[in-house]
């Protein structure tokens, strides 16, 4: 099976382009260092050619709700386009947990703006949400940090080890298009001040538990699973 990832080479592309070769598939990795832009659309339609499934884990620095609204919405729309035209069979896309419980968080609008477009294009898709990576912690502590502590309500996240959300995309994107929405957590959901304690036990930082949510999160609950989904096979 000929599969395009787009955003080959970030941190999800890596090692999903690496496992579905090593399962057989040929992959066209979708970046700018190989000669594909999915913001302008140049080099893409070439690149889709004889490409049966396309996997979006596309990914922005972009936290202001308008930009990576037009990012994720952009990009998604342009690959929509480029696909119908290729023939291409399946589109894959990578979302987070209760993004849409979260809007107040500029990035998860975008992702949610990104799954609408899916939703609302012509080409047969599969969405996978994942909760934050276990690998992400540390930066979620980054964003957090206010005059060197690190403040943090008691906002549940369940985090999942990145090789168990790169598992499901491969599985997702060589199976059938489902027309719904997967999602995907860790074993666990630990409040978001415990997670940081532990995380940055090390840290000279210290971390302060705050009223209200985090993350833009709506409720305590907003950024876990509320119904049926997925377990990692694997702790953090």
């Amino acid at each position: 099976m000929r599969i395009f990832v787009a955003g080959g080479r970030g941190q999800v592309g890596v090692p999903l382009a690496d496992l579905l070769r090593s399962q057989g598939h040929e992959v066209v990795v979708g970046s700018r260092a190989d000669g594909v832009d999915v913001l302008t659309g140049a080099g893409l339609g070439a690149a889709l050619a004889g490409v049966e499934v396309v996997v979006d884990v596309l990914n922005t620095t972009e936290t202001e709700a308008g930009a990576a609204t037009a990012f994720f919405r952009g990009t998604t729309e342009r690959l929509l386009a480029a696909e119908q035209s290729a023939g291409v069979r399946h589109h894959v896309l990578l979302s987070i947990v209760g993004a849409d419980r979260a809007l107040a968080n500029g990035y998860y609008a975008g992702k949610v703006a990104g799954e609408d477009a899916v939703r609302g294009g012509d080409v047969p898709f599969s969405i996978v949400r994942a909760t934050q990576f276990v690998e992400f912690v540390p930066t979620l502590a980054d964003w957090l940090t206010v005059d060197g502590a690190v403040l943090a309500a008691r906002t549940l996240l369940q985090p999942v080890p990145l090789a168990d959300v790169v598992d499901l995309l491969a599985r997702t994107a060589t199976g059938r298009p489902s027309g719904t929405t997967t999602d995907l957590a860790g074993p666990q959901a630990v409040p978001l001040d415990e997670l940081l304690r532990r995380a940055l036990a090390d840290d000279p930082r210290e971390v302060r538990t705050v009223q209200g949510q985090s993350l833009g999160a709506e409720s305590t609950d907003a950024l876990v699973p509320l119904g049926e989904h997925l377990t990692g096979s694997r702790r953090g």
